[in-house]
């Protein structure tokens, strides 16, 4: 999976330089610092004190099945990404070492130093905020590089878990490409048996002439995903006699709390239309200086489908009004548990920067970006509006976010005052990030599928900024020693706060301001030729994002409760790592410490008093300790020449061990696991070339129990809300027909493993597609 093993081994215990040369070429180190190679250069900072991780294009394209950017990241040691189907939009939230699939902001995602991450918001309560992860596709990347942990001075609080950075591709000659690619999925689960996927298709046409080079890019993708969520019933609150409907299909089984339950139907079912446009342009006005423009843009149109299970004496299907299962009668079934919707989503993504790569005395990069939602609506049929009468019109609901989005501005400087190979390299920098939310939901009283918006439902609004400085010194003081020491100042702001749920009903916010230091540091030793020694602390402070301090919002089936009084998150997190490089083999073992105070948690229920809808509250949680193991290796020519093995093992004991706030009782989270972060995880993947055509692939991932509540009352993974232990197998097979020729087909979860993250993951999935360069 990793490429330029050696250097990156080496970089795990040291930190290492990036540089502009070609993949060919062989890393080099001297007194542990080791040059990274490449055709482009990543914006991760030229010296990196943390363990880092990295794939190639060519291990992608050999070893994933790969629809989507994020599945690059999927045999990273301790990383997971809560991707549901092809082109998840809405929550495919990246997970690390001691960072779960709710908290999205504890890890930072860059394409070309440009933002992905969506720090408007935090997971996917309330509203949706994910990394922008359709602004990249596969077939773009050149290379992804992971660094774990916040020992980088040059990066916010965000990368407390990890910092992910997608380089892509400039050619350097006319050059140009056709993928199509088609996924297959049958899935049965409680009443539904059904076949999903869908086809993806991209071209990409790029050239360099002199000083000019410039890449265009496009990608379509139309996707069928499976049910997501279901309408249930908890059998208690059915009361005994004839009243109701009387109805057959209802589904028995047990809550993730294991209370008897009902499902009754399936609530949303995506199809998912995307197209991305992705266009870069790059001058060079010196062999050293080179200025580059990217602009994405990328357009969604989705439905949301919804399916009753129940059907009357008659065998019609049941949709609407009270039900009666099994001598029970049960509240009516209203838009709240089959709920229509459908997405246009239109958003536009600009970076611009000017570098200098001359790896001499200085360096330095301004850059720029801007991620605007043009166009972000979301209609949805009324809980009064039930189906079958909701699929033609009716009363309803338009969620418009049109005008939120982000701005950055970075300067940032290397300077190695002895030129390259001298005692020292600084870096340092300023930068400023600005994020603006505005969602407006309104009433719709005629028809929910096309009528403008009517009275204001709920609106939610503000600003926040983060403006910091940061100096970071590598000294190399012995020829086998160097010590880095960081300190980053950030200053953070937030601003024009409203929450609303009427025309009359405004709540304006105080504004808000902090100032807040976090420094860095990290020392590593060369014991041997091929060993290495490194140990790194650093602190994050994570601040509140737009949506947890003002994005109050109520709707048919969900309503979050914001804290416009959220203390920031604080974290010291700290690994020593060993890193052993053999003649065909690698290995590294790291211990990993990390103390959050004040962590943010959004916390999801099920209110059956509320026509069982989500309700999610956003709080702090006053300690969180987590202490853990990760070994990660890799061996090639495994008894066979031809075959690649790596793998990775991660154990995290990660607790809550103080908390003022509960769920149900004073105390009930003390001692419990932190959400989503399973105590044991594991991959392995072995890569075999059968010859020069051919080359195959096994992969197996691992994640063992874990929770989704502060209070680990969801004791029964195996079951919609709850989070699921699992283990999958993923093949995948590639014929080079021809040089400009290739075909893939692949099989992920071939073990058909019916696992969950409080929605149900894929079931066993096809892949097939078929690559043309020219």
């Amino acid at each position: 999976m990793r490429p330029n093993r050696v250097a990156l081994a080496v970089a795990m215990a040291y930190p290492f330089v990036i540089s502009a040369q070609s993949t060919d070429s062989a890393p080099s180190k001297e007194a542990g610092v080791v040059t990274i190679v490449s055709k482009q250069p990543t914006s991760l900072p030229t010296q990196i004190p943390a363990t880092m991780e990295g794939i190639t294009a060519a291990q992608i394209a050999q070893n994933i099945n790969a629809s989507d950017s994020e599945d690059a990241l999927k045999y990273f040691p301790s990383l997971l990404v809560r991707k549901r189907y092809n082109g998840d939009y809405n929550h495919a939230i990246l997970s690390s070492r001691a960072s779960g699939t709710g908290n999205s902001t504890r890890s930072a995602v860059y394409a070309d130093g440009i933002l992905l991450s969506n720090y408007l918001g935090n997971g996917v309560s309330g509203l949706s905020f994910p990394p922008r992860w359709g602004m990249v596709t596969p077939e773009e990347i050149e290379r992804v590089d992971v660094m774990y942990g916040p020992f980088s001075a040059a990066y916010p609080g965000n990368s407390v878990g990890a910092v992910v950075e997608y380089t892509t591709r400039m050619p350097d000659k006319l050059e140009g490409s056709v993928k199509l690619g088609y996924a297959h999925q049958p899935f049965d689960l409680y009443n539904t048996h059904a076949t999903y996927g869908g086809w993806q298709s991209s071209a990409s046409l790029g050239s360099r002439s002199g000083d000019w080079s410039w890449l265009l890019h496009l990608n379509h993708n139309d996707s069928q995903g499976q049910p997501l969520t279901f309408a249930t019933r908890t059998v208690s609150t059915g009361t005994v006699g004839t009243a109701g409907t009387a109805v057959t299909g209802a589904v028995p089984g047990l809550s993730s709390a294991n209370v008897p339950w009902l499902i009754v139907g399936t609530g949303t079912q995506y199809h998912t239309v995307q197209d991305q446009v992705k266009a870069k342009v790059a001058y060079d006005f010196s062999p050293s200086v080179r200025a580059t423009y990217t602009l994405g843009v990328w357009q969604n149109t989705s439905e949301g489908r919804p399916q009753s299970y129940l059907s009357n004496a008659s065998g019609q299907t049941v949709t609407s009004g009270v039900i009666n299962i099994g001598g029970r009668s049960y509240a009516a079934l209203t838009g709240g548990d089959l709920p229509l919707t459908n997405e246009k989503l239109s958003h536009t993504l600009h970076g611009l920067s000017v570098k200098s790569r001359t790896q001499g005395t200085f360096d330095w990069e301004v850059a720029a970006s801007l991620y605007d939602y043009g166009s972000d609506t979301k209609r949805q049929n009324a809980a009064s509006n039930t189906l079958p009468n909701a699929a033609a019109g009716g009363a309803g609901t338009l969620a418009d976010g049109s005008g939120t989005g982000w701005n950055n501005l970075a300067l940032r400087g290397t300077w190695r005052p002895q030129g390259p190979k001298g005692l020292h390299v600084v870096d340092f920098g300023a930068q400023q990030d600005n994020y603006k939310l505005r969602y407006l939901t309104s009433n719709i009283a005629g028809n929910w599928t096309t009528d403008a918006a009517g009275s204001v439902a709920s609106a939610v609004g503000g600003r926040t900024r983060l403006q910091s400085l940061y100096a970071q010194d590598s000294w190399r003081f012995a020829p086998d020693w160097r010590a880095v020491l960081g300190l980053r100042s950030e200053h953070w702001s937030a601003t024009q706060g409203l929450t609303r749920f009427s025309a009359s009903s405004n709540l304006a916010f105080a504004d808000r301001s902090e100032h807040h230091l976090s420094p860095k540091a990290a020392l590593s030793k060369q014991i041997a030729d091929d060993a290495f020694v490194k140990y790194a602390v650093g602190r994050a402070v994570r601040m509140p994002t737009v949506n947890e301090l003002y994005g109050a919002t109520s709707t048919t089936n969900s309503q979050y409760i914001n804290d416009p009084n959220l203390r920031p998150e604080k974290s010291w997190t700290q690994e020593l790592s060993y890193e052993k490089n053999l003649d065909k083999s690698q290995w590294r073992l790291t211990a990993f410490a990390e103390d959050t105070q004040d962590g943010i948690y959004s916390q999801s229920v099920i209110d059956p008093a509320a026509g069982n809808k989500t309700i999610s509250r956003v709080q702090n949680v006053d300690r969180i300790r987590t202490r853990g193991l990760e070994g990660a290796f890799t061996v090639q020519g495994l008894g066979l020449t031809g075959l690649d093995v790596t793998g990775s093992m991660t154990y995290a004991d990660s607790t809550i061990v103080a908390n003022q706030g509960f769920v149900a009782v004073a105390g009930d989270t003390i001692g419990k696991q932190q959400p989503n972060i399973p105590k044991w995880r594991a991959t392995l993947l072995a890569a075999y070339r059968w010859n020069a055509a051919w080359t195959s692939t096994a992969a197996v991932r691992y994640s063992g129990q874990q929770f989704r509540t502060l209070n680990n009352s969801d004791v029964n993974g195996y079951a919609y809300m709850g989070v699921s232990p699992f283990t999958t197998v993923d093949v995948r097979a590639r014929w080079q027909i021809t040089s400009r020729l290739s075909a893939a087909f692949g099989i992920d979860n071939l073990n058909n493993d019916k696992y969950w993250n409080f929605h149900p993951y894929p079931q066993r999935s096809y892949t097939a597609e078929l690559k043309a360069n020219f």
